[in-house]
């Protein structure tokens, strides 16, 4: 096929092509030129003697300037003004040629000639370009993307991409109303009120924030605005901090497929709307630090509350969530508590004091193994800190108080798993005693992207070159997003009763060894295995650690429930009695106390249904 033809043309075909239209267009514009100035009574003529010192002339500049060697694509950054050179060149071997005896070429000759072919080349190499544009738009199934931001970066990918084989722009996106109903790089730069709009009509598949001037805080506002536009968002920053940035490899522009990995569509879009729980509330979020804590922060800012209070004992952490809300919304009440959740008097000082309305407590420890072979203070932040904050809420008097759970609670294997089931029996005994507080939790698997889970390690993995470590290639985990998990843990709390089990809809269970080859062929390199021995990657298998299932559950009975929104159900399941968990705490405060690792097994091998301690390597 032609357009085929014509794209796999080599350079030097393309140079001789390039100089064949820069001469053809010469005598266009000398024909040009005969047509408007007649100079003899015979009408239209081109005296030879001209023509060839100006084709001499253009061919030799055309190469001179390297006309012939530009890219079309660089063609309007910088070749308009090499052409403007050419055409001047041009127009000057016109005017010289009146030094050959029998030629008189006059000013207004050579001034049409020079305009006439400036205005002709740069036409021609425009049509050409934008012709290479429309065949590349229509080479078979291109992954669609629209640009926020028309400024340099936004430019700078937009004829970067032109013409990829994988990714093709199709338009811009910018707040400059000056930019908007331009037309920059071929791409028509829109207003961000219409960008639903835009979305579907061109079936765009992901959207690049080409912004990286702004502030962290600016992208992050326009990152939420787009969640509910139904296609995915990536941050880009500019090509010199690409260049400049020490180590700069495959790290900065790793990229999976989340719905893809999730095996279903976002839930995010599909959840009610949460801002009348929350508006005009005195929230405390504990653990406002960590991945959950912090994205519970992010979306309650949108709900309106009267104030956020932010408890965590990272004062990093801490730092940096107080930082990006107040860059979020400047006028926004936050008050950043440094503590501990273990520190009761801190707890019931910090709730009385703010008069706290509402309590989200996502602080626990989470990693697996670290839990693990340190079980004492597993136990003492996990179960007693969660005894805390939970009793100090009952004492204050506050409204609703929700836990954030893990699916490891289910059947626990490990002592990170019982400890969260410990703390879902506390919160379950409160509710059955509390008049006032309404007291619920969310039970729900792993987050992506949250610290400790597996998409950062296999990230950081797969930009050191390999290998990417799976414990088990049987293994399967339930997934969702940092976003879709907040969203449930809000909307759940919405319509809590009191002593609530909350669950969510998450799907089928994903082979974490499906999750590794995805990103590992995501990040552009091969795998390599049994059937490839030349990939670029391999995935390890390393065995099961301490206190891993091989399958985690959601739900310890079969009895549930449904709620107002059919992806939250409600859990039915049995809990210790009051009498037998104050016995269950009393024990594992006093092996807390006296660092006593056995006594603390033995105590959650006691109250923890199913949980045996077999696997434990390490305690204390």
């Amino acid at each position: 096929m032609l357009f085929e033809w014509a794209i796999k043309l080599d350079a030097w075909h393309k140079r001789l092509i390039l100089i064949s239209v820069d001469a053809f267009l010469v005598l266009v514009a000398l024909s040009v030129v005969a047509i408007l100035v007649p100079s003899n009574a015979t009408g239209l003529y081109i005296d030879w003697r001209v023509a060839a010192t100006c084709l001499a002339t253009g061919v030799g500049m055309t190469i001179y300037l390297e006309l012939d060697r530009k890219k079309l694509l660089a063609y309007e950054a910088n070749g308009i003004t090499d052409t403007a050179i050419l055409a001047l060149a041009i127009g000057a071997a016109c005017g010289l040629s009146n030094f050959i005896p029998g030629v008189h070429v006059t000013l207004l000759e050579v001034v049409i000639t020079t305009m006439a072919f400036m205005i002709l080349s740069v036409g021609a190499r425009l049509g050409m370009l934008h012709t290479l544009k429309w065949i590349y738009m229509r080479r078979g199934h291109r992954r669609r993307i629209l640009i926020y931001g028309a400024g340099q970066t936004g430019r700078q990918l937009a004829a970067a991409l032109t013409t990829d084989d994988a990714v093709v722009p199709v338009a811009f996106v910018d707040d400059n109303p000056r930019l908007q109903s331009l037309t920059i790089s071929g791409l028509r730069v829109h207003s961000p009120l219409h960008i639903k709009e835009i979305v579907k009509r061109n079936s765009v598949d992901r959207i690049i924030l080409a912004m990286p001037s702004e502030g962290r805080a600016v992208q992050a506002r326009i990152s939420r605005r787009l969640r509910e536009v139904g296609c995915e968002v990536q941050s880009l920053p500019s090509f010199a901090q690409m260049v400049a940035q020490q180590g700069f490899g495959h790290q900065n522009v790793l990229t999976f497929d989340i719905q893809e990995i999730l095996g279903r569509n976002r839930l995010e879009e599909e959840l009610p709307g949460i801002s009348d729980a929350y508006g005009g509330k005195n929230i405390l979020v504990t653990g406002a630090g960590g991945s959950i804590g912090s994205e519970l922060c992010r979306q309650l800012t949108a709900c309106g509350p009267k104030r956020l209070v932010l408890l965590d004992h990272s004062e990093l952490a801490l730092y940096n969530i107080e930082r990006e809300l107040a860059e979020l919304e400047p006028d926004f009440q936050v008050i950043p508590v440094l503590g501990s959740i273990c520190e009761k008097s801190l707890v019931v000082s910090v709730m009385a004091e703010n008069e706290i309305d509402v309590v989200l407590h996502a602080a626990a420890y989470k990693h697996l193994p670290m839990v693990q072979t340190n079980a004492i203070e597993g136990l003492r932040n996990n179960v007693l800190g969660t005894k805390i904050v939970a009793d100090a809420a009952g004492e204050v008097g506050v409204e609703r108080f929700v836990l954030i759970s893990s699916d490891k609670a289910v059947r626990p294997s490990s002592i990170m798993g019982s400890t969260k089931r410990l703390a879902e029996e506390i919160v379950q005994d409160l509710a059955t005693r509390s008049r006032r507080t309404r007291y619920s939790m969310v039970r729900f698997g792993n987050v992506i992207g949250s610290s400790g889970s597996v998409i950062p390690l296999f990230e950081e993995q797969i930009a050191r070159g390999g290998p990417v470590t799976v414990t088990d290639p049987r293994v399967t985990r339930f997934f969702m997003t940092v976003s879709e998990a907040v969203r449930l843990v809000l909307s759940a709390d919405s319509f809590a009763r009191g002593g609530d089990v909350f669950v969510l809809d998450m799907g089928e269970p994903v082979p974490i060894y499906q999750v590794a080859r995805q990103m590992i062929e995501g990040a552009g390199y091969s795998v390599r295995d049994e059937n490839n021995p030349n990939g670029e990657i391999a995935i390890e298998i390393t065995g099961l650690r301490p206190g891993e299932k091989l399958h985690e559950e959601l739900l310890i009975g079969s009895d549930m429930l449904t709620t107002p929104h059919p992806k939250i159900l409600r859990a039915q399941e049995k809990h210790l009695s009051e009498i037998e968990m104050a016995a269950a705490l009393n024990e594992i405060r006093k092996a807390v106390e006296s660092r006593d690792a056995p006594g603390a097994e033995a105590a959650m091998c006691r109250w923890v249904e199913e949980y045996k301690g077999e696997s434990v390597s390490a305690v204390g």
